[in-house]
C-alpha cells in the first residue's frame, strides 16, 4: 500500500490565515435530496486518502473518488439489509473496508472488486466498529435490544481477521458503549471505550480488563478520537463539549464549548494539530488548535441540518462532513492554499 503524502505541518497562525481558501465540494447523490432516510451516518477515508466511503440510513454504502464529485464515478456496496451504522477501513490495506448495520451483520470488503468478501453474524444489531493499527482484529460494538428495550446494553464482540474474518467471545460491558478505539500500538495493547454514564474506559486488550476511568462529561459520552500523535484523546458528548485529555497523565486540560447540541463525531488532523467536532444541531463547523484550544478556522454549513458526522483527511488539512439535510461535503476538494 503507497503511503499517504502529507503536506507539512503549518503554524497555528499560518493555519488560521489560510483556511479560508479552501473550497467546499459537495458530492451529488440522487438519493440524497433532502432529510428523510438516506441521512448519512458515518464516513471515513481510507488510509492513502484516495476514497472515502459513506454509509446511510437506508442501507446505501457508497465508496467515493474525492476527485470525482458525481456519482457515476462512485462505486456502490450491496449485501446489508438495514441502515449503515458506521465503516472502518483497514489501516494497512487501501481497499478493503469493513461496515456494520442494523441487519445485525459485519460485512468485509474488497472496493476494488466491489465485492464482500466476508459475513460475521453478530446476533444483534450492530453500533459500532474499530480497527487495530496493525490490521490483525476489529471490534464491534452491538446492541442487545432483544434483551434490553431501552438499548442500554450492548456487547463488544472482537473479529480476529487471518486467515478469516472470524468471531471471538463476546464481552459483555456493564453500560452503553457508544463508540471505541484501539490505541496505535502495534499489537494492539488497549482499548478505549465511550459509556453512556459520562465516561470513558480504559482496557487492557486482549482481556479488556479496566485499567482507568476517566469521568469525562456530565452525561453521555457519544465519541472519541486519539490523535495520531497518541498525545491527546477528544471526547464528545451529549452536553454540546469536547474535553482533550493528555494522555501522559490522563488529565484534561482542556474544554471546547462553541458546539450546538451533541457531539456525535469527533476527529484530529493528520499531524494532530487541529480538532474538530461534528453535531447535527448548529450551522457553523468551528476548528480549535489542540494545544491552545484557540478556535482557527470557521465553515458555514448553512440550514442543511449541521454536520453529525466528520473525518479528516489522513494527510491533508481537508475536512469531509455529512449531516442530515444533505450528502457527502469535502472542504478542500474544490480547492485551496492549504
Amino acid at each position: 500500500m503507497a503511503p499517504p503524502h502529507p503536506r507539512r505541518p503549518i503554524a497555528k497562525d499560518r493555519f488560521a490565515a489560510l483556511f479560508p481558501t479552501l473550497k467546499v465540494q459537495t458530492y451529488h447523490d440522487p438519493a440524497s435530496r433532502g432529510p428523510g432516510s438516506h441521512t448519512i451516518r458515518t464516513i471515513a477515508w481510507n488510509p492513502t486518502g484516495h476514497l472515502i466511503a459513506t454509509g446511510s440510513a437506508d442501507r446505501t454504502l457508497r465508496i467515493w473518488n474525492p476527485e470525482k464529485p458525481q456519482v457515476k464515478n462512485s462505486t456502490e456496496l450491496r449485501g446489508h439489509t438495514g441502515g449503515i451504522e458506521r465503516v472502518a477501513w483497514n489501516p494497512t490495506k487501501e481497499a478493503e473496508l469493513a461496515s456494520v448495520s442494523s441487519d445485525g451483520t459485519c460485512r468485509f470488503w474488497d472496493v476494488r472488486s466491489k465485492t464482500c468478501t466476508a459475513t460475521v453474524q453478530l446476533g444483534g444489531e450492530g453500533l459500532t466498529i474499530a480497527w487495530a493499527a496493525d490490521g490483525s482484529v476489529v471490534m464491534v460494538g452491538r446492541k442487545l435490544t432483544n434483551i434490553r428495550p431501552t438499548n442500554q446494553d450492548d456487547t463488544l464482540i472482537p473479529i480476529t481477521t487471518h486467515p478469516t474474518p472470524t468471531a471471538q467471545p463476546s464481552h459483555p460491558p456493564s453500560l452503553q458503549t457508544n463508540q471505541c478505539t484501539f490505541t496505535h500500538t502495534t499489537p494492539p495493547t488497549h482499548l478505549l471505550l465511550t459509556r453512556g454514564d459520562g465516561s470513558v474506559t480504559i482496557s487492557s486488550y486482549p482481556s479488556l480488563q479496566p485499567l482507568h476511568t476517566l469521568h469525562a462529561h456530565t452525561s453521555s459520552c457519544l465519541s472519541l478520537a486519539l490523535s495520531p500523535t497518541a498525545r491527546y484523546l477528544a471526547i464528545g458528548g451529549s452536553d454540546a463539549l469536547i474535553s482533550l485529555y493528555d494522555t501522559t497523565d490522563w488529565v484534561c486540560k482542556r474544554t471546547l464549548t462553541n458546539l450546538t447540541g451533541a457531539v456525535k463525531s469527533v476527529g484530529f488532523s493528520f499531524d494532530g494539530s487541529f480538532v474538530v467536532g461534528g453535531s447535527d444541531e448548529g450551522n457553523v463547523l468551528e476548528v480549535a488548535h489542540t494545544e491552545s484550544g484557540e478556535y482557527v478556522g470557521k465553515v458555514d454549513i448553512g440550514a442543511s441540518g449541521g454536520c453529525g458526522v466528520v473525518a479528516w483527511h489522513p494527510g491533508r488539512y481537508w475536512i469531509a462532513w455529512a449531516g442530515e439535510g444533505g450528502g457527502l461535503k469535502i472542504l478542500g476538494a474544490a480547492g485551496g492554499q492549504l
